[in-house]
């Protein structure tokens, strides 16, 4: 007979949760802006290019070693914890160990050993000059399979102050050692070339072809930063255990069931690890799909049909960069860039993800159906608000926000095109991940994997297809993307409703926010187009994302699109929730 739970330390509500998560993906985000965006200026598209291509490896291959088992970790904790199972808690936590050092250093040899051959399928011009900066990446393979032992487990507790710090101090140190490392290395490939004309020993005609050089070792330097941020953030992390635990008491261990075989706990965790890591991989293997496909398939154009890229990018391309024949890793680069923006979305939404996970998994433990309805459309509700204005305004407003972060000479004309159908996309991408959670979290870990591969074929069609047309060209990875995720997003839904047997209020759910950002983008593509003309230059696109922001607040307030329940949820919930019924702004 198993004993019910008695109170846990530390332990928040979804909600509360994900405000911690979102504060710390905020800094992280604002942290790596001022990592990303430096760091496009310092080495151009052509460097960004062998910088996304380390990590369109990186990202399969730590999916598949690891990516599931933190999920893993949080849903069986979570589940352990409703049952007032701490005993097995302990044990997830002891057998995880055992098996991160393993896939950990299994993933660290697959890719250091596999760089060679993926280059020189993937890369098709000078592909040794991409090595470096895998070499540089490999080891953080290892550091972030012991962070995710870490973070599943207090995730799991419904603790998320460990995965929130631990990011912030991963993002900061890859800020710090990141763009020193880069600038060092192009000041010092510059100042051999003043001095001897050359750079690492080889002759060089001008200082352009100089700086060209040094891009391949100045993407590992910045690389080597982000394998310093891992470091650092594992070590917090294992000092946070050492120093605080995990809130579980002596008398909480006393009064619970003695704990399943330690083979049985193996067991459960591979078994719920190895579809959600399956799905992960999935979605990793999107960047490596475009990392691939669209340089060869740029090259291949390239080959056949140069006038029409020239024609259309002329006068963006450098004339180095087309005689170096490295028109494919700068439109690469380009893409690489609109992805680092339509990524934002899906970041905020990752933290109703983890947060949902323990949330939805308590209720459906317990059994209660009013409870599980309610969890799932909150979490429904609260993503919904977040992403539709935000991707509808990184669509209206691409050119102007790709000019307002990577600057003209960036070549912010063709990520704002990439972006206008990949802001787009970003909504799809960032609801998906909650509701895959939420779907993992009522027992179905094979429907996101069984989904993500059919979207991942699909995009695999679209990208070979479109991509190789010449008058679409890099557009055509865009348009892949935003057809998977519309797929994913859209039948992950219908089978999260089916399986936890609910009918949410899809109207007060969705319509409200599309009504909502649908006015607020428009007046913000107004002001952005009148400042504009009245030559306010960057400062036009800043008051227009500021306008959309008041507008959409006000929208939301005045169709009372948040309920009580949702505004309880908060920390200071109850004072809230007074203020905003005082008004009548909420239902």
């Amino acid at each position: 007979m198993e004993h019910k739970k008695t109170a846990t330390v530390g332990k928040q509500s979804f909600l509360h949760g994900a405000l911690i998560l979102m504060v710390a993906i905020a800094l992280v985000k604002i942290i790596g802006a001022l990592f990303k965006i430096p760091l496009a200026w310092i080495l151009t598209p052509v460097g960004n290019g062998y910088f996304g291509n380390a990590y369109s490896l990186y990202f399969p291959i730590f999916s598949l070693a690891t990516a599931g088992f933190p999920i893993a970790i949080s849903r069986l904790v979570s589940e352990n914890s409703a049952r007032g199972r701490y005993r097995d808690i302990r044990q997830i936590h002891t057998v995880s160990i055992k098996i991160f050092l393993v896939l950990g250093m299994g993933a660290f040899c697959i890719m250091f050993f596999g760089a060679k051959p993926y280059v020189a399928y993937a890369v098709s011009n000078n592909p040794e000059n991409a090595l470096p900066a895998i070499y540089a990446l490999a080891p953080a393979i290892l550091f972030n399979s012991l962070m995710a032992i870490y973070r599943g487990y207090y995730e799991g507790l419904r603790n998320m102050y460990p995965t929130a710090i631990s990011e912030i101090v991963e993002a900061l140190s890859k800020l710090i050692f990141g763009l020193a490392a880069a600038a060092i290395v192009i000041q010092s490939g510059l100042k051999e070339f003043a001095v001897s004309g050359t750079v690492y020993g080889i002759k060089r005609a001008t200082e352009e072809y100089a700086k060209i050089a040094t891009l391949p070792y100045a993407a590992a330097g910045a690389i080597l930063g982000v394998t310093i941020g891992s470091m650092f953030g594992f070590i917090f992390l294992f000092v946070y255990h050492k120093r605080h635990s995990d809130g579980i008491t002596e008398a909480m261990l006393v009064s619970s069931p003695r704990p399943l075989p330690m083979k049985i706990t193996t067991s459960k965790l591979i078994r719920t690890a190895i579809p959600i890591a399956l799905g992960s991989l999935a979605v990793n293997l999107s960047t490596l799909i475009d990392s691939t496909f669209l340089q060869k398939r740029i090259n291949d154009i390239m080959a056949v049909h140069p006038q029409v890229i020239l024609k259309m990018y002329g006068s963006i391309i450098p004339a180095s960069v087309v005689k170096l024949n490295n028109v494919p890793t700068f439109l690469f680069g380009c893409f690489s860039n609109a992805s680092t923006l339509f990524m934002l979305v899906p970041a905020i939404t990752q933290a109703f993800g983890v947060s949902a996970l323990p949330n939805v998994t308590e209720a459906w433990t317990g059994g209660n159906p009013k409870k599980i309805k309610k969890s799932i459309e909150s979490v429904l509700r609260i993503v919904a608000m977040l992403t539709i204005p935000a991707g509808l305004g990184l669509s209206v407003l691409s050119t102007p926000i790709a000019t307002l972060l990577y600057g003209s000479n960036n070549a912010p004309a063709v990520i704002g095109k990439i972006l206008t159908i990949l802001g787009l996309g970003s909504i799809f991408a960032a609801m998906s991940t909650p509701i895959n959670s939420m779907l993992q979290a009522v027992g179905r870990v094979d429907l996101p994997v069984k989904l993500l591969a059919v979207g991942l074929v699909i995009k695999i069609v679209l990208n070979y297809t479109l991509v190789g047309i010449p008058e679409v060209n890099v557009m055509g990875a865009g348009t892949g993307t935003l057809i998977c995720y519309m797929f994913i997003m859209v039948f992950s839904l219908y089978f999260l409703c089916k399986e936890a047997k609910i009918k949410p209020n899809f109207v007060g759910i969705f319509l409200k926010p599309l009504l909502s950002a649908g006015i607020c983008v428009t007046a913000a593509y107004f002001v952005q187009k009148l400042g504009s003309m009245i030559h306010l230059g960057k400062l036009a696109t800043c008051l227009a994302i500021l306008t959309a922001g008041a507008i959409y607040a006000i929208c939301m307030l005045w169709f009372k699109a948040l309920s009580k329940n949702d505004v309880l949820m908060l920390p200071k919930g109850q004072k809230i929730a007074k203020i905003l019924e005082k008004h009548n702004w909420i239902r």
